[in-house]
This record gives C-alpha cells, sequence and structure tokens, in this order.
C-alpha cells in the first residue's frame, strides 16, 4: 500500500510567448530591419546598417535567454512521512531538499508591497519555494501547503 500524496505541485515559469511566437516576432524584426536598411542604403548611409544586425542578434539571445529560463521546474511533494522540493535548471541539473513533515513549517514573508516570499523552514534552515509565481498566487500557494502539511500531520498522528 502506497502513502497518501497531500501535495504534488509543479512549478514551472509563466511562458507569454510560444516557440512560434519568438520565431514571429523575429522575423517581424528582421522584415523590419531588412525596410530600415533599404531605406538606409536609399540615403547613402550604410554606416547605420551594423547596428540593424546588432538589434536583430540582441533580440534573438533575449528571446533564447527567456525561453531557456522557462525550461525551469520546482516541484513540491507533500506526504506524511517527508517534503520534498526538487527543482531542476534549464541545463538539467537537480537539486533536492527534504525535510520531516512533522517539523517543516510553511513561513510567509512580506518584506515590500508586492515582494512575497514562501518559505519552508525547519530549525534554521530554510528555502524559498514558488518564487516564479505571482504574488497573489504565491499566497495561495501557501495557503495549500499549509494545508497539505496540516493534513499529512493529522493523517501521521491519528
Amino acid at each position: 500500500m502506497t502513502a497518501p500524496i497531500y501535495m504534488d505541485a509543479q512549478i514551472t515559469p509563466n511562458r507569454s510567448l510560444s516557440d512560434r511566437g519568438m520565431k514571429v516576432v523575429l522575423g517581424i524584426v528582421i522584415a523590419f530591419n531588412a525596410l530600415v536598411a533599404l531605406f538606409l542604403l536609399v540615403l547613402h548611409a550604410p554606416v547605420v546598417l551594423p547596428f540593424l544586425g546588432l538589434d536583430v542578434l540582441g533580440i534573438w539571445l533575449a528571446l533564447r535567454a527567456s525561453a531557456r529560463a522557462a525550461r525551469r521546474i520546482e516541484r513540491v511533494h507533500v506526504t506524511a512521512e517527508v517534503v520534498t522540493v526538487s527543482r531542476e535548471d534549464e541545463k538539467g541539473a537537480r537539486t533536492i531538499w527534504t525535510s520531516p513533515t512533522a517539523f517543516t513549517r510553511v513561513e510567509v514573508d512580506q518584506p515590500g508591497e508586492h515582494d512575497t516570499r514562501v518559505r519552508l523552514m525547519i530549525h534554521r534552515r530554510r528555502l524559498t519555494v514558488g518564487r516564479t509565481l505571482s504574488p497573489d498566487d504565491r499566497m495561495d500557494f501557501a495557503d495549500a501547503l499549509r494545508e497539505a502539511i496540516r493534513a499529512a500531520r493529522n493523517e501521521r498522528w491519528s
């Protein structure tokens, strides 16, 4: 018999632009820069053309970095015995943090008006979770995480 799972949340960054959308945006930028380049060639101002290429290169690098950062995954897993947080970065490196459910608590820290941190704490160890969520979603996640840990403790001690 397997132990019940009280939370199994996978948190990934929100991507507002799909891969196809990135190609469309880059295509529009290239087309616009080509029109500007033609205009500058007609005006006999070819000195500016390399900067148009740098513009396209900069946008391509930014879109590529955004797509790579979107591959980060954070998974929070709560059972009656243990709370496990595993993080996988864009390169595939994995970090795992575990703590006994009975001694783990959830703390919400709000140092600024729009900055909210959800932390798992055990003794002096702490781990910030849900960094890619919006502040409102972090509060909802903190409530759900507290409830999952409470339910797991109740099952363990009943």
